[in-house]
């Protein structure tokens, strides 16, 4: 699956071009990416890593909520849908049912790319719905789009 993304577009180089374009923060803005695939979540780290972001990982659903329901604060949360335990759609909403956490921004990254399941996760609160495969440009966009407000 990994062979889906091309190298050049994942390349060091072009990332921190990317990164000098499109980041504006002084602090570091800290996500938490909950996919249960192991080299996506090694792209997305390296990705996000790159462009300035302190990032999270997490394997599950369960993993994900313990960690959201903890003392970390988060930017912004990246989600799969299908994770084992809980899915990123049953996180979503139990995220948009804490108070104190329900407006952090949450970004669903998915291989599930069905109108249904986009309907579902606008209406239970997500920020945006990628598909994967997924451009890391368009995704570092988006981030910062909704992260800083652009």
């Amino acid at each position: 699956m990994l062979g889906r993304f091309p190298r050049r577009s994942c390349s060091k180089k072009g990332l921190q071009l990317m990164h000098t374009a499109v980041h504006r923060s002084t602090s570091p803005k800290r996500i938490l990416i909950a996919d249960d695939e192991p080299h996506i979540r090694r792209i997305l780290q390296t990705v996000l890593e790159i462009a300035g972001f302190e990032v999270d990982l997490r394997r599950d659903g369960n993993d994900a909520l313990e960690a959201v329901r903890g003392d970390e604060h988060y930017d912004l949360i990246l989600l799969d849908i299908m994770m084992p335990g809980a899915t990123g759609l049953e996180v979503l909403g139990k995220i948009r049912a804490l108070d104190e956490r329900r407006s952090t921004p949450v970004v669903i990254l998915t291989a599930k790319g069905q109108d249904a399941d986009r309907q579902e996760a606008f209406s239970l609160g997500a920020d945006d719905f990628l598909t994967k495969p997924f451009s890391p440009k368009k995704l570092l966009a988006r981030i910062h789009e909704i992260i800083d407000g652009d």
